[in-house]
């Protein structure tokens, strides 16, 4: 035994034991072969942007098919409101829905775009968006700048799948005040 337990042998033979202990492990472990993206509900985040905001907030009319709205983030700082909504893909890439009555409009669209260079535009049912492009990131951006705020539908899905979401966005109402209690 002293022999197997010194030199070339010992450490062929520890280094046997432990890949056999780490494969029995795997071999135990559960494992999830399906895909798992977290699921938001951003209903009251869409209330309380239009509830909030001075500007007309957008939101999706319907969630796309195969569509999974997984990121909500709504902020309100110094007055301004700012509402992103985020969504895996059905080809499984990234879009995000960004609003915000920002100013200069053009910080936040630059910003939300990682890009202040426009590449063209694109008209989506009567509206004109402007197209812009990161290659680095690999991020396309559509963007409507307003009067008063700023919408940029933007993430490294590509530009069919950016349009269908900006074809989705409908205005929403602004909710009756909260009555106060007292």
């Amino acid at each position: 035994m002293g022999r197997f337990t010194q030199g070339i042998y010992g450490y062929a033979f520890a280094l046997l034991v432990c890949l056999a202990a780490v494969g029995a492990f795997l071999l135990v472990t559960p494992q999830s072969r399906t895909e798992h993206i977290p699921r938001v509900d951003f209903s009251i985040d869409r209330v309380n942007a239009a509830r909030a905001a001075s500007y007309e907030v957008v939101a999706p009319s319907q969630v796309l098919p195969d569509w999974v709205p997984n990121s909500t983030s709504l902020t309100e700082k110094n007055g301004v409101v700012t509402w992103r909504l985020g969504f895996a893909t059905a080809k499984r890439q990234h879009a995000m829905l960004a609003q915000s009555d920002e100013r200069p409009s053009a910080d936040f669209v630059n910003r939300m775009a990682n890009t202040d260079k426009p590449g063209g535009s694109r008209q989506i049912d009567g509206a004109t968006w402007e197209e812009r492009f990161r290659q680095d990131k690999n991020q396309r951006s559509l963007v409507r700048v307003f009067p008063d705020h700023a919408v940029v539908v933007t993430g490294t899905a590509d530009w069919d799948e950016l349009t269908a979401l900006a074809r989705t966005l409908a205005p929403q109402p602004k909710p009756s005040p909260v009555p106060s209690s007292g």
